[in-house]
C-alpha cells in the first residue's frame, strides 16, 4: 500500500535525533504525501544523514540503480534532500524534517501544506521537534542590549556570525507565510530569514535564498529587532548558517513556549533582563515588547521573571528610559553548549534513547 511506504518515511525521520513524531490521525502521512511522491518516498525511507552514491540506496530501497539515481536528482533539485558531487559523481543524503527539508518547500507552500502542518503541529504539540533536549534553536540576544564591558562569544552575536561569512542570501520566513495562509500569525515583515556560507558566491546562482549582500544582511537583522522579531539560531558554537528572526505567535519552535507553555522549546541565551531602578519610569512600555510574559511592573517599577525571560534583548529596544540592559546569567544556569552539529546529535539522540547506527 502507499500509506505504508509513507510510515516507513515518517519512521525515518523519526530516527534522526531533530524527530517526527506519529499521530493517531495519520496526519504526519498526508503532509509527507503532499511533500514527496511514492517513489520518492520509498528512497527516502532508507537513506542516511551522511552521503552515499545513488547505487547503495538503490540497493536497500530494491530499486534500479539508474532509475534511483534519476529520482534522486529531481528530489535534491527540490531540496527533499542534500547533494554533493565527488569528482564526477553525485552522492545524496537525507534530511531532517525541522529543521531540514520543510524550510525548503516555500516556493511549494499552499493552504492545503499550511493546514496539513498546523494539524500535524497542534496534535502533537510540536512533537519531539520542540520537545527533546537539547533544543533546536538558541536565541540570540540584540547586540544593542549588552553592555559593552561584558565578555560575548562571536557564537552568542547574530551580527558576528553574519561578519565571519562570505557570502549572504535571504528568504521569506516560511513560518509566517504558513500562519498567513491559515489566517494567523502577525503583520511584522515576512523576508528576512537570513542563511550565510564560509565561501564566496554560495547564493548566486540561487532564487531562494536570493543573494545579498553583506551590508544588507545587517540591514536585515536590524530592521528584523527593529520590528519586534527574536534573533535564533542552531543551537551549538560552531558550524553556523542561518539565522532566524521570528515571534512566538508564527515560530514552530518559539510557539511551543507560547501556545504549550514549554520553557526549553527553545534555549535561552547566556544573558538575562536587568533593570536600573532608580532610572525605571514604570510605564509598561517593556510590557508589550516582551514576547515572552517575563516582565511586569507592579509598583512602579520593572520587574524581571527570570524564569520566563529567554535573554532576546527586545525589552531593551522598547525602554525610553534605557533603565533595562542585558547581564550574563549566573554560570550555574547556563547549561554546557554543544561543539557543534556533531556533539548536538549525539547529545539529543542520547536524551531521545535513539541510536545513531543506523541513520549516520
Amino acid at each position: 500500500m502507499v500509506e505504508d511506504v509513507y510510515r516507513k518515511l515518517a519512521q525515518r525521520l523519526d530516527a534522526i535525533p531533530n524527530g517526527f513524531s506519529p499521530t493517531e490521525s495519520g496526519v504526519e502521512l498526508r503532509l509527507l504525501a503532499k511533500i514527496f511522491t511514492p517513489e520518492e518516498a520509498a528512497l527516502a525511507a532508507v537513506m542516511r544523514l551522511s552521503y552515499e552514491p545513488a547505487a547503495e540506496i538503490a540497493a536497500r530501497a530494491g530499486v534500479d540503480p539508474d532509475t534511483a539515481y534519476r529520482v534522486l536528482k529531481g528530489m535534491a533539485r527540490k531540496k527533499l534532500i542534500r547533494a554533493t558531487k565527488d569528482q564526477d559523481h553525485l552522492s545524496f543524503a537525507l534530511m531532517p524534517f525541522v529543521i531540514g527539508f520543510y524550510e525548503t518547500q516555500l516556493p511549494r507552500m499552499d493552504e492545503e501544506l499550511a493546514a496539513l502542518f498546523e494539524q500535524y503541529y497542534q496534535e502533537t504539540r510540536g512533537g519531539s521537534i520542540i520537545q527533546a533536549d537539547p533544543p533546536l534553536h538558541r536565541v540570540i540576544p540584540v547586540g544593542e542590549a549588552i553592555s559593552f564591558d561584558l565578555q560575548i562569544f562571536p557564537y552568542e552575536q547574530a551580527s558576528q556570525l553574519l561578519e565571519a561569512a562570505k557570502s549572504w542570501g535571504v528568504a521569506k520566513c516560511i513560518c509566517r507565510v504558513q500562519q498567513q495562509l491559515i489566517g494567523k500569525g502577525c503583520d511584522r515583515p515576512i523576508e528576512n530569514c537570513l542563511v550565510f556560507a564560509p565561501v564566496e558566491g554560495a547564493f548566486d546562482h540561487s532564487q531562494m535564498p536570493r543573494p545579498i549582500t553583506k551590508e544588507e544582511a545587517l540591514q536585515i537583522l536590524r530592521e528584523a529587532a527593529e520590528a519586534g522579531l527574536i534573533h535564533s539560531t542552531a543551537n551549538h558554537r560552531e558550524g553556523h548558517f542561518y539565522i532566524c528572526n521570528c515571534c512566538t505567535c508564527c515560530c514552530g519552535i518559539m510557539r511551543g513556549v507560547a501556545e504549550f507553555g514549554i520553557p526549553t522549546a527553545v534555549a535561552r541565551s547566556a544573558f538575562r533582563a536587568a533593570v536600573e531602578e532608580e532610572i525605571c519610569a514604570g510605564c509598561g512600555d517593556c510590557i508589550e515588547r516582551c514576547q515572552f510574559g517575563a516582565l511586569s511592573v507592579p509598583e512602579g517599577t520593572c520587574v524581571v521573571d527570570y524564569a520566563r525571560c529567554v535573554g532576546c534583548g527586545q525589552c531593551t529596544l522598547a525602554c525610553p528610559t534605557d533603565a533595562l540592559h542585558l547581564e550574563r546569567r549566573p554560570e550555574s544556569e547556563i547549561p554546557p553548549l554543544p561543539a557543534n552539529f556533531q556533539e548536538w546529535m549525539v547529545q539529543r539522540a542520547q536524551n531521545r534513547g535513539i541510536s545513531l547506527s543506523d541513520i549516520l
